[in-house]
């Protein structure tokens, strides 16, 4: 695969960029170890200087990298503007959190005779991320942050077709003070993710992507023992009851579909609709879909930009085409618009049935699968009907339905009458194939640590 800059809008590359040799490879794992002994021994207050001094410098270039992302994987500007301060905001978070999430926590010490027990968390090292396109700059953020504040290092592989943004990140760091070698950016293919997971020099990986690319990180991981944290795809419902404002969930389920071009693994993608409130939601749900302004992402009043590539189109094709081969129909979208770039319109597709490859896969577009149910039973038992749970979206004006839906749905989150995103403040990562472990919140930074256990006699 080449590593390079392919902008989605007109299908030109724009950028290509060598992989790096063996070589190269090896002197970045050295450097990487070599930095990790002398940064775990900094200060938590150097790495809070350095690490607001990162946020700013990422405010005051936003419009700078808002327009690489764009040209690399063809979010609308306005959204790409959006992740770059989400970002800064972010290394803002761990800069002021980080010492308090890491202090020692103090255990009974009686309890097991001693004078004192308490647990520290310490740094693990080298860890390895392997990152995808569709926030090219969030993604990977959300694991810097955390790692370096606990005084590990980062080695970034990112998707092959967001070279740009990955160097962005690495000179990021480096110009706001961190030592040189505490981040770098491997641009490497992915054959080579297998040999750096293995190195013993890297101590641990995080991978955002597809479950193949999971499976394969997972298992090179626990093979080499090294822990790992996976957040791969979803498959998100949205759940809209009688007792529900309807009009508006409609408008917020329209946001969500084509959030990122509808590239999104908490995007919802199944909408499932209580029979009483079901005419009234479709009605507009596939107005406000098709209202969705589809053109340049450059253009402040798209909407809707370009999917990443032509593959990604012509897949979402099939599974449209599968779909209404079996008796689905597409209530809006569905044919791709005349024209350059990899555009595909926001399309609705009522009548799935679990003989079609939607009901099962990820659709990773701008493109909702609806369902009715008869009731609450129904829609808990057509959410969970899938191998996927990461994000889940619930509409009720019932406080005991609203409890019912958080104990059993299967998913790492529940959103209730709000759009399912990720904070900060609140732990991110999913359950049964969206993958395993924790990212954001005070889980996050733990995740890349030793729990020591100290006991003093």
């Amino acid at each position: 695969m080449a590593i390079a800059t392919a902008d989605p809008a007109t299908g030109h590359v724009e950028k290509t960029f060598d992989a790096m040799s063996e070589q190269e490879i090896d002197r970045a794992l050295d450097r990487a170890a070599t930095a990790f002994r002398a940064y775990r021994r900094t200060s938590f207050a150097d790495r809070e200087r350095w690490m607001n001094a990162a946020a700013e410098l990422l405010d005051a270039r936003a419009d700078h990298i808002a327009a690489i992302m764009t040209t690399e994987m063809g979010k609308t500007l306005k959204a790409a503007r959006a992740e770059a301060h989400k970002c800064a905001a972010a290394l803002r978070y761990y800069a002021a959190h980080a010492e308090g999430f890491l202090a020692d926590r103090e255990a009974d010490a009686p309890a097991v005779g001693a004078r004192r027990a308490f647990v520290r968390y310490e740094p693990l090292g080298p860890v390895l991320a392997v990152m995808p396109w569709n926030f090219p700059l969030w993604q990977v953020i959300r694991f810097a942050a955390p790692s370096l504040m606990a005084g590990n290092v980062g080695l970034l592989k990112h998707a092959s077709n967001v070279p740009q943004t990955a160097l962005f990140l690495e000179d990021l760091f480096l110009r706001a003070g961190f030592p040189e070698g505490v981040f770098q950016t491997l641009l490497v293919e992915s054959s080579a993710v297998d040999r750096i997971v293995r190195d013993p020099r890297v101590r641990a990986a995080t991978l955002t992507g597809s479950e193949r690319a999971g499976r394969a990180v997972a298992s090179a991981a626990a093979d080499e023992v090294k822990p790992a944290v996976l957040e791969l795809g979803g498959s998100d419902p949205f759940i809209v009851m009688p007792s529900a404002d309807v009009e508006r969930a409609a408008g917020v389920a329209a946001v969500s579909r084509c959030l990122n071009n509808g590239q999104s693994c908490i995007s919802a993608k199944r909408f499932i609709v209580a029979e009483d409130v079901a005419d009234e939601f479709q009605e507009a749900f596939v107005a406000e879909m098709s209202a969705q302004r589809v053109g340049d992402p450059r253009d402040p009043e798209t909407d809707v930009g370009p999917l990443v590539d032509e593959k990604a189109r012509a897949g979402v094709e099939a599974l449209v085409a599968d779909a209404v081969e079996r008796g689905a129909t597409v209530l809006c979208g569905g044919t791709r618009p005349d024209g350059p770039g990899w555009y595909y319109p926001p399309t609705v597709v009522a009548d799935v049935t679990p003989d079609m490859r939607m009901f099962h896969e990820e659709v990773f577009a701008p493109v909702a699968s609806l369902f009715r149910v008869a009731d609450a039973d129904a829609a808990i038992d057509l959410a969970n009907a899938t191998g996927f749970g990461l994000g889940s979206n619930v509409w009720t004006g019932d406080a005991a339905e609203r409890d019912r839906f958080v104990r059993e749905l299967e998913a790492g989150q529940v959103f209730v009458n709000g759009m399912t995103t990720s904070y900060p403040e609140l732990p991110f990562g999913g359950v049964k194939r969206s993958g395993y472990g924790r990212e954001l919140s005070d889980p996050g930074i733990h995740a890349f640590c030793n729990a020591k256990t100290v006991w003093i006699g």
